[in-house]
């Protein structure tokens, strides 16, 4: 009797692991956006955090409804991100390439971050949420 339960636990850990891999390989693994852009672009995650939020405004601001919520669905916790643009950048509005580069002049970077994030949000963007939502980005951006 021991040894069934033993076995079917061990079954049971088993199904669990495949799971967690593969639900982990389906949200494109386990780093989150603004951890890649620190990765990459060597920005603090409170700059990846508001450059992303900041790119969300823009992409709210110039598309319909519908096609931003194509976005913001690709990126977990868009709303979060659009949160910290909005507070780390006072409410700024951001209606072109020009108001973004200032909201990430007042993040701490440099304007041509703008153009080292652009790569990698839009990037994120397709893989989490397909081609079109990718271009969808790519046209505001």
């Amino acid at each position: 009797m021991n040894r069934n339960i033993a076995f079917a636990t061990l079954l049971l850990i088993g199904a669990l692991l495949a799971a967690c891999s593969s639900m982990e390989s389906m949200m494109g693994g386990s780093d989150s956006l603004t951890s890649i852009l620190t990765k990459q672009t060597g920005a603090s995650e409170p700059q990846a955090a508001g450059g992303v939020g900041a790119m969300l405004a823009l992409a709210q601001q110039k598309l319909a409804a519908g096609d931003f919520d194509q976005i913001a669905k690709a990126i977990p916790g868009s709303d979060k991100y659009l949160a910290t643009a909005k507070q780390l950048l006072g409410g700024a509005n951001i209606n072109d390439k020009a108001g973004l580069q200032s909201a990430f002049s007042k993040l701490g970077m440099s304007p041509d971050m703008v153009d080292k994030f652009k790569p990698i949000v839009t990037a994120y963007v397709g893989k989490m949420g397909g081609e079109h939502a990718k271009s969808l980005l790519a046209s505001v951006l």
